[in-house]
């Protein structure tokens, strides 16, 4: 082989050596930074990793928030109408939320069963629930509820 030609070989495996690491790296950063997103129904039954960040969502049970009185910690329920799954969360939470309205919490589960949130989300007003508790309460017709589709509108009616 000429040497020319050769120095030219090593240049390209050298290159594509550091093609497949950067995209290792870019594959490994991905993957710790995905979030995935379960109902309480999925977490309680145990399809939710333990120890691993992940978004969980619903609508917060009526009566179930507890505020501490020495620090910001809260703890309250999250339910699909199906499952309910507890939350504790040490931070103050968004002045949207409320008892009874969809949340998107982020944390980790931890080994006995209870949501540690470090982020919670709630609805920016009335009108919008958050896509996936949308998607995930679609087949149960309960309050908070958000319909993607309106009802039809009365068709008006032909003028004498």
């Amino acid at each position: 082989m000429h040497p020319a030609r050769a120095r030219r070989l090593k240049l390209v495996v050298i290159m594509l050596i550091g093609v497949f690491i950067a995209g290792g790296f870019a594959f490994l950063a991905f993957k710790e930074n995905l979030m995935l997103y379960f109902t309480p129904s999925e977490v309680a039954a145990g399809k939710a990793p333990t120890g691993q960040r992940f978004n969980i969502g619903g609508m917060v049970v009526d009566g179930s928030v507890i505020k501490s009185s020495q620090s910001v910690d809260v703890q309250f329920d999250v339910t699909d109408y199906d499952k309910t799954i507890r939350i504790k969360f040490a931070d103050i939470l968004p002045d949207l939320f409320r008892e009874g309205q969809a949340i998107i919490a982020k944390g980790k589960l931890n080994t006995e069963g209870v949501f540690i949130a470090d982020e919670v989300l709630a609805k920016h007003d009335e009108t919008y629930m958050p896509k996936e508790v949308a998607d995930s309460l679609k087949h149960k017709n309960k309050p908070g509820y958000d319909k993607t589709k309106p009802s039809p509108s009365p068709s008006p009616s032909p003028s004498p």
